[in-house]
């Protein structure tokens, strides 16, 4: 049996940290994709991490003889989803049924939040409340078109160091928390991100998660006539990891980043080889 079957990444539109405290949050499918293709009876090196999955998955086949390929264009370690889109891919690859997938994913990322999962496997956008199911919600992503993901660089706090230091020095009927909940909600009403976004990320500076140079990046983006928020947990020092920029013309945002020396997604990338 050979098979190649594709898995995309995710992001977090809106309610970073407020999801914490029981509001709502948005999270979306991106067109970044990994693609994986399995190989039977042929023999290719396997990345370690690859090789811990597939063997997760021979609990539900028999001794899996051939190997598998990547090819992933989601950015790794970024919060896009690049290790739950691999466990999709291999699982989709061996026709394994959604709770087998899961029960993968519970390994091989213990203590995740089920939102990348859910995403990544039904391909649209949710709306996810702590402690209750994510729905399908219908949300305009004509967006996309004019967006780019600029990356900051990696944060010095991992995101659970983030999540407790919010939650030590933040109450959760404060304005950040406020703030970022009623964003979720204008979008889900259909008001645009242009409107949006700058009220989101004012909030996250406030959380404090937003480094000196995230916002010196927006603040030029919004100078230009884009808007632009921090993905994800973002940092406190070091790099605030991904940022979501749009404009009507991407190239500013473009020549934005490229002044701040910082790597550029743009959302229509082509595969990028892997393993």
């Amino acid at each position: 049996m050979n098979a190649t079957e594709k898995a995309s990444g995710k992001l977090i539109l809106s309610g970073e940290y407020a999801v914490v405290f029981g509001h709502p949050g948005i999270a979306i499918p991106i067109p970044f994709t990994t693609q994986v293709t399995y190989h039977e009876n042929k023999h290719y090196e396997e990345a370690q991490y690859i090789q811990k999955i597939k063997k997760e998955c021979e609990t539900f086949t028999e001794p899996l003889s051939g190997t598998f390929t990547v090819e992933s264009a989601i950015p790794i370690g970024r919060g896009l989803g690049s290790s739950t889109a691999l466990v999709i891919a291999i699982a989709r690859c061996l026709s394994l049924t959604k709770e087998q997938a899961l029960s993968i994913e519970d390994t091989i990322n213990p203590g995740h939040s089920g939102i990348d999962f859910e995403t990544i496997w039904q391909e649209r956008p949710l709306k996810f409340v702590k402690g209750h199911r994510p729905e399908p919600v219908d949300i305009n992503l004509d967006f996309l078109e004019n967006t780019i993901l600029i990356d900051t660089g990696k944060p010095n706090e991992t995101t659970p160091e983030l999540v407790k230091w919010v939650k030590d020095n933040m109450a959760p009927e404060t304005y950040p928390f406020q703030t970022i909940a009623h964003c979720t909600k204008r979008l889900l009403q259909g008001e645009s991100p242009l409107t949006v976004f700058p009220d989101h990320h004012r909030a996250q500076i406030a959380l404090g998660v937003v480094p000196k140079e995230g916002q010196k990046l927006i603040t030029e983006i919004e100078s230009v006539g884009g808007v632009a928020k921090v993905l994800g947990a973002g940092g406190r020092t070091g790099g605030g990891g991904m940022v979501l920029a749009v404009h009507s013309t991407v190239k500013n945002l473009e020549k934005v980043a490229q002044y701040f020396a910082f790597p550029i997604h743009p959302l229509q990338n082509d595969l990028l080889h892997l393993a």
